[in-house]
């Protein structure tokens, strides 16, 4: 089955009426595919196809739902390069970190099938009895995927969920529909059943809304903007919808005198440049102790002057396009003409670029300082001492990862402490892996992904007492 044909059983069924999403290759704008839009219809029927595979699912052997998804990451191993490339086309990421991009759903795949067979509950000392807890699955759980990491994010939520029993469905991006609708083939491939694993690509406002308000729906997974996520939220309010929000982020980098300079600002660039700026996660808020402001700063310049900005299939490119030509305005707008900045190059003509920048002398709470911009724009602010540094850190509304960088030991732990974000890097710039929690404070989202307890995140706990001795109560 081919993704990009619109009368693949995994795409809803053509109408006159039915809008198409159009799919553009952000190196090149070149038109890759269109794609239909599910309708609230097409969510409904889903819903209910998905509730029927879902109470099977859940009926299996927890070694049998193992072994179908260790299967399913074997199929999609096997297609790792056909998912890169496609990845590629659609959302302009280089073929490295596409590559990267398809195995750690691999990767996550397997992780969550080890899961399966160890989602136990608890029993818990009473008098009188035995008490013991259940983890069962929440039933159908509703995937919204961003199209800035349209494949791994996807499986963030879609691989825990349906390892502790529950049946997905994955609305991806309007702009990267096309590595969803692959992978949805993929898990057919490997023997999933029918309508467990469903794909429906379509607009926000009217596939995704229909998700959120769909009552046959537990749980809603959504990573995106903030703006959107408290419409979410708002919206789930009136089932009482469970949620798990990963949204906004204004991330912070610190470093400090007693740093190494030379290690910082050798990773600093691709804190906030890599996938093009367009990760929440981007360290775009360089703090700087101001006794070494000058030097890291001759430092960093021409380590962000060297990236290389082009073809995202050529091995020497260190960073592509944006996604679309929304995306390049909004970041041209954070960046008036007259702004202070030190910038690499990036192509002319076809393509929506925009070229790595550095922008310096800015108030610190100029909106370009304190407001996601989503590009590979990154301001650096100078600070006097430890206390400064932690208010400048956390003069955002967002808290969702920041690194530190520092020989004292102990300056490393306190200011982790005092540093409102769920995951921060010391004297590196992680924050990201499938075993370790990921998350958000404040306005960058609710609850945690990834890591030991993502299963149990799909799952309601059941408490049951069982009376060994005594009168009935």
């Amino acid at each position: 089955m081919d993704p990009l044909d619109p009368t693949s059983p995994l795409s809803p069924t053509v109408t006159t009426d039915r809008t198409l999403l159009r799919v553009l290759n952000p190196a090149t704008e070149d038109l890759v595919a269109t794609v239909p839009a599910a309708t609230p219809a097409d969510v409904d029927a889903a819903v209910r196809r998905a509730a029927a595979a879902q109470r099977t699912w859940a009926e299996a052997a927890p070694a049998d739902r193992a072994r179908l998804l260790r299967r399913f990451a074997g199929v999609v191993d096997d297609h790792i390069e056909e998912l890169a490339l496609l990845e590629v086309r659609e959302a302009g990421h280089t073929l490295g970190n596409a590559r990267w991009e398809a195995g750690n759903v691999r990767d996550l795949l397997d992780y969550a099938a080890g899961g399966v067979e160890r989602l136990t509950g608890r029993q818990i000392p009473v008098p009188g009895g035995l008490d013991l807890t259940i983890l069962e699955p929440l039933g159908v759980v509703g995937v919204i995927a961003p199209w800035n990491f349209p494949l791994p994010i996807a499986a963030w939520a879609t691989a825990p969920a349906l390892a502790a029993g529950n049946a997905v469905i994955l609305k991806p991006a309007e702009a990267t529909p096309l590595t969803a609708l692959r992978l949805a083939e993929l898990a057919l491939d490997a023997g999933l059943p029918a309508h467990l694993f469903q794909v429906l690509p379509g607009e926000g406002p009217v596939a995704g809304a229909a998700l959120v308000d769909h009552p046959g729906v537990a749980k809603i997974v959504f990573t995106g903007s903030t703006r959107t996520g408290k419409r979410i939220m708002a919206k789930a309010a009136d089932h009482v919808k469970r949620l798990t929000l990963e949204l906004g982020g204004k991330s912070p980098t610190l470093v400090f005198a007693d740093a190494d300079l030379e290690a910082a600002a050798s990773a600093t660039p691709m804190s906030f440049l890599d996938n093009s700026g367009q990760d929440c996660c981007a360290r775009t808020r360089i703090l700087v102790q101001r006794e070494v402001y000058d030097r890291f700063l001759g430092l960093l310049t021409p380590a962000v002057e060297g990236i290389v900005v082009g073809d995202p299939l050529d091995p020497r490119t260190g960073m592509g396009p944006l996604i679309s030509r929304a995306q390049l305005d909004k970041v041209r707008s954070y960046v008036p003409e007259d702004t202070p900045a030190i910038r690499g190059k990036a192509p002319e003509g076809p393509g929506f670029w925009y070229p790595p920048t550095l922008l310096t002398d800015i108030a610190e709470d100029a909106p370009c300082a304190v407001e996601e911009i989503f590009g590979p724009v990154a301001v650096v602010l100078p600070f006097t001492d430890e206390a400064d540094a932690i208010r400048l850190a956390n003069a955002t509304p967002y808290g969702l990862s920041g690194s530190i960088w520092t020989r004292d030991l102990g300056r490393a732990l306190r200011t982790s402490r005092a540093v409102r974000a769920g995951n921060l890097s010391v004297n590196s710039h992680s924050s990201v892996r499938y075993w370790t929690p990921f998350g958000g404070y404040g306005q960058s989202g609710l609850g945690r992904e990834l890591g030991p307890d993502a299963l149990t995140a799909f799952t309601e706990t059941k408490n049951v007492f069982i009376r060994t001795e005594g009168s009935p109560a």
